[in-house]
């Protein structure tokens, strides 16, 4: 079993935390991961994409054609990585900002308005979270038990404070 996940939106949008978090968390559970971020020219701002790959099995190859799933932050990511969803897969997209103008008949695209909802958590910038918990349905092999020990991991021993937000956000976009 292979989850492979496409992530995009402008740098400072937590692109890559969202896939550092998902990384992590399918090391935790002894998975074999791949993790590989490309940044724009200007880091802030800038476009930001990277892709994960979760198995239960050796990885062959770290490139990512076509995508079980996604998220996208921005109107630019969205036109350019809505085709490199597969049939069948699906596509989280903050719909806060993103206009779904171009749509597919042959995956779900999973409308968030994450901005609205990381509002009322207290902090717009937790959007990327929210997408993340939208997103952890569509996933075979990674459920939010593992996502929260590897936000403990990754924020928890750095920031405990910014802890409980986080997967106050992840938990809000995994009840819509």
């Amino acid at each position: 079993m292979m989850d492979k996940i496409l992530l995009a939106g402008f740098g400072g949008q937590g692109v890559m935390f969202i896939g550092k978090v998902l990384a992590y968390s399918g090391m935790l559970g002894e998975r074999e991961v791949c993790w590989i971020p490309s940044y724009g020219p200007e880091m802030r701002g800038g476009t930001a994409n990277c892709s994960v790959i979760i198995s239960d099995e050796e990885i062959n190859s770290p490139v990512i054609n076509q995508a079980d799933a996604g998220i996208v932050l921005n109107q630019p990511s969205y036109d350019k990585f809505l085709d490199r969803i597969k049939p069948g897969g699906t596509l989280v997209v903050n719909s806060s900002i993103i206009n779904l103008t171009k749509k597919r008949d042959d995956i779900k695209i999973v409308a968030v308005s994450a901005t609205e909802l990381a509002n009322e958590i207290g902090n717009s910038s937790l959007a990327n979270m929210v997408c993340l918990g939208a997103l952890l349905p569509a996933l075979s092999l990674i459920n939010m038990e593992s996502i929260t020990k590897a936000m403990d991991e990754v924020v928890g021993k750095k920031k405990p404070e910014l802890y409980e937000l986080n997967v106050a956000a992840i938990k809000k976009g995994l009840e819509r």
